[in-house]
């Protein structure tokens, strides 16, 4: 990749986990009874025909990782294990009891903080009370974040007794210097353990998430980690770009200056040469920073044009309605958005007063969903069309005309009724994105909100 187009393109932009998104929700039109009927609506819609998805989100670490992102709470006193399942079981009890049948729970994911900071008897009751008041789907899938360093045999063989088939790692890199500045540390060996475990178990996807663009990371750092990486072969790859946002994050995200990151062009430099070298022992890119072996269901998924994302990232298949548990956790009924309260305290008296923990949201207008369709088949398919007129929106012609300049440079080719995103062109799917995003347009954030781009 040139550097010209990478000094052209690396500009601060949304993930699009969603459209809208996060910062251009209307919450002042939003309220819980809208979320509820919206969410109602796709229940109906949907429920008996493919299912539903659950997000459980899990905050506690034992330490502080200073690249993450995620809502958090640092503590080492697990006697908080058992408050917080509970309050989850019964923000569950509260949904289930809108719906006229049971649930059919087609995916569920466990993710952090840190999932494995909980006993393994913990998850295992987190999940059999989650069941009782559901029906699996027949292709249902179960999957969990993992950290290396805490993820016992105990716990994988506690989530696979429950249905788990599925565990992903965090590896982020594997060079000491680059571990200490984001305070994780966990060696090669570890990662190793834990990765042969599952599989010995009979985990069918066993994947590892690495991150480029990290602090004192070097090239050498890059090509070491995605070397040792190829000689356990995991299923899936998440190698992706380090957001740094610490305006979002506070002091969770300065440990280090921002003169230790790597320049735009070497953060490209790193992603290109790990596509190299994940492409000659078999890896096919899934959509944005992902990638997986032609064995693997998200591959089947995208070659079966079935590919999706979500809050979660990219999953092999779709449900109209996502239901997110815990604190901080997102629900998207694919009409609307709702997000509970980030703060624990909160979270439990809501509860306690039989009330969902919601604090914030989105009800998506005509307009936003079909926005939300051109982005979603961009991100998952690097194409989109508007032949239907169900497709067409009023600002298209103008997204077009803001898209010429990279049909120029041979990232895009437009077409009069469709848009593809070429393979020189695929490293710069979320400022095509960008192009679609109507509200982003309509009114340009004061300060910096979002990641750069590239």
């Amino acid at each position: 990749m040139s550097q010209s187009l990478v000094n052209k393109y690396n500009i601060a932009g949304p993930r699009y986990t969603s459209y809208p998104t996060v910062p251009y929700w209307d919450s002042n039109t939003f309220s819980v009874e809208k979320w509820k009927r919206s969410l109602l609506r796709s229940f109906e819609e949907s429920n008996a025909k493919e299912g539903i998805s659950l997000y459980i989100h899990l905050p506690f670490c034992e330490s502080l990782c200073t690249f993450c992102g995620c809502n958090k709470r640092i503590t080492k006193q697990h006697s908080v294990e058992l408050p917080y399942i509970n309050a989850v079981i019964k923000e569950w009890r509260l949904y289930v009891q809108m719906f006229d049948e049971k649930p059919l729970i087609k995916e569920l994911h466990l993710g952090g903080g840190t999932p494995t900071f909980f006993s393994p008897e913990n998850l295992r009751l987190l999940i059999s009370e989650i069941l009782k008041f559901a029906i699996l789907a027949e292709d249902y899938e179960f999957s969990f974040e993992g950290h290396p360093n805490n993820t016992t045999r105990k716990h994988l063989q506690a989530l696979y007794d429950v249905g788990f088939r599925r565990v992903s790692y965090g590896v982020q890199d594997y060079n000491e210097t680059v571990q200490k500045a984001i305070h994780r540390v966990q060696p090669f060996e570890n990662v190793k353990i834990a990765t042969e475990m599952a599989r010995e178990i009979g985990y069918t996807s066993v994947g590892h998430d690495i991150i480029f663009g990290l602090p004192f990371q070097t090239l050498e750092h890059v090509k070491t980690t995605i070397l040792k990486t190829k000689s356990l072969l995991p299923d899936r790859l998440a190698f992706y770009s380090y957001a740094h946002v610490p305006w979002i994050k506070g002091n969770g995200q300065r440990g280090f200056q921002d003169s230790d990151l790597p320049s735009p062009s070497l953060k490209r430099a790193q992603y290109e040469l790990g596509k190299t070298l994940l492409a000659e022992v078999g890896y096919e890119e899934i959509g944005m920073d992902h990638f997986s072996l032609t064995s693997d269901t998200l591959y089947q998924s995208m070659e079966g044009g079935k590919l999706h994302r979500n809050f979660m990232g990219y999953t092999a298949s779709k449900t109209q309605a996502m239901i997110g548990l815990g604190v901080s956790s997102i629900s998207d009924s694919w009409y609307g958005f709702a997000q509970n309260v980030k703060d624990i305290k909160s979270y439990y008296e809501l509860l306690k007063a039989d009330t969902l923990p919601v604090y914030r949201g989105h009800v998506l207008s005509n307009e936003d969903l079909i926005v939300r369709k051109h982005i979603l088949n961009l991100m998952c398919r690097f194409k989109t069309s508007w032949s239907k007129a169900a497709l067409y929106f009023d600002a298209l012609p103008d997204a077009l005309i803001q898209l010429k300049e990279m049909e120029m440079d041979s990232l895009i080719e437009i077409n009069p009724n469709n848009l593809t995103i070429t393979e020189k062109g695929k490293p710069f799917v979320r400022n095509v994105c960008m192009a679609f995003d109507v509200l982003l347009k309509r009114k340009q954030p004061d300060t910096q909100l979002f990641s750069m781009t590239v």
